[in-house]
Parts: C-alpha cells; sequence; structure tokens
C-alpha cells in the first residue's frame, strides 16, 4: 500500500481510505503530499462499470462516494482553518521541507490576496499545496464564518463531484482493463492542476522585467 499513489489508495483502502485522503489534504498539512486530484478521478473511474476491473472484482459504491467525498472536504477545510485559527503564525514556523515550503505559503497569501476570499477559495481546490495551505492562511486572518462556510461548501461540491463525474463518465466508456489508461490520465491530470501555478510564475516575473 502506498499513501502517495492514488491507483494504490483506491485499490487497497477503498472508500475510507479516499475519503481519509480528502480529509487530511485539505485539514491537514501533511495532505501537502497527497494526490487529491488524481486521487478523485480514479474514484470516480472505480465507481463506473469497469469498478470491478479496477478493484479486482470490488467496485466502490457510486452514490456513498459521490456523497460523502465532498463531505470528507469540506470537513478537513473547516479543521484547517481551525488550526489556523488557534496556531496563528506559529503554525507555519518550521523549516522547509520535501512538500512544505515558506515559498508555498507567501504563493497562497499571495493566491488569496489577488483573487479575494470567494473565487480564492474556490479555485484553490483545484491547485495541488494552495488548496492545503488556504484554510489555515483564512483561520489566520478571520475571514467571517458564514462566507468560508458558503466558499467552502461550494468549492468543495464542485471540486471532487467535478472530477469524479470526469472518471466515472470515462470510466462507462472503456471496457475491460483500465491499466493502459492511468499513467497517460494521472499525467494529464498533474500537468493541469500545475498550470495555473505556472501561470502564475510567468506572470510574476513578466511583471518584475517591466
Amino acid at each position: 500500500m502506498n499513501l502517495f499513489d492514488a491507483h494504490s489508495i483506491v485499490t487497497d483502502l477503498g472508500l475510507i481510505g479516499i475519503l481519509f485522503i480528502l480529509f487530511a489534504e485539505t485539514g491537514l498539512l501533511i495532505g501537502l503530499a497527497f494526490p487529491g486530484d488524481s486521487l478523485l478521478f480514479i474514484a470516480g473511474i472505480a465507481a463506473s462499470a469497469t469498478g470491478a476491473a479496477l478493484l479486482n472484482g470490488n467496485q466502490l459504491p457510486t452514490l456513498e462516494l459521490f456523497i460523502l467525498a465532498p463531505v470528507a472536504a469540506i470537513t478537513g477545510s473547516f479543521v484547517g482553518r481551525w488550526f489556523g485559527e488557534k496556531y496563528g503564525r506559529k503554525l507555519f514556523d518550521r523549516p522547509d521541507g520535501r512538500f512544505f515550503t515558506q515559498a508555498r505559503v507567501v504563493q497562497t497569501e499571495k493566491w488569496l490576496a489577488k483573487y479575494g476570499i470567494g473565487k480564492a477559495l474556490l479555485l484553490a481546490r483545484f491547485i495541488p499545496f494552495v488548496r492545503t495551505l488556504i484554510n489555515p492562511v483564512v483561520g489566520i486572518i478571520g475571514i467571517q464564518t458564514k462566507v468560508f462556510i458558503f466558499w467552502n461548501i461550494l468549492g468543495a461540491i464542485v471540486w471532487t463531484d467535478g472530477i469524479l463525474l470526469l472518471g466515472y463518465l470515462l470510466g462507462e466508456k472503456i471496457e475491460g482493463s483500465i491499466d493502459k489508461y492511468l499513467l497517460p490520465i494521472i499525467g494529464l491530470i498533474i500537468a493541469l492542476s500545475l498550470l495555473p501555478i505556472l501561470f502564475e510564475i510567468y506572470r510574476e516575473r513578466k511583471r518584475k522585467k517591466l
């Protein structure tokens, strides 16, 4: 079992493992290392007609997955916000590691300042590391609870169920084993999730040259 590999999580841990990873990625700093987007996509496939082929005869329960995935992401975000409120800036007072860096914290704060709370929380769901760090940052700066609740719930539903649905629809079209499709799909998802970050880096460098 490999907690950093989406296929392994779905195959070895099933629904409970998926929900835990979604909670951790949005609520705990260790979630920076977890594969949220690719995990959701593969989970969607595993809930489709080809789910049995992926899970060695066991198919993920579709209704439970589509209901509980947003709940796990919403709950995780509330926990992340609580950590920010309780521990403040000292939550980020740690040396750079393999996944956590001060540069990522700064980037997340810039993201929030640039787009505002609503748009930032919605878009952050689709950006690796930002979706983990933005919740404690929101807690630190003291965003109104009702505003956070609305955008947290909306963002979680759009992110989880949106990607799950894409995987599910693709799974319905694939016949037999899907192993040959997994690596290209995961690579595409990772590339797409990194595009907004690369675009922001490009814009920042271009702005500095002016």
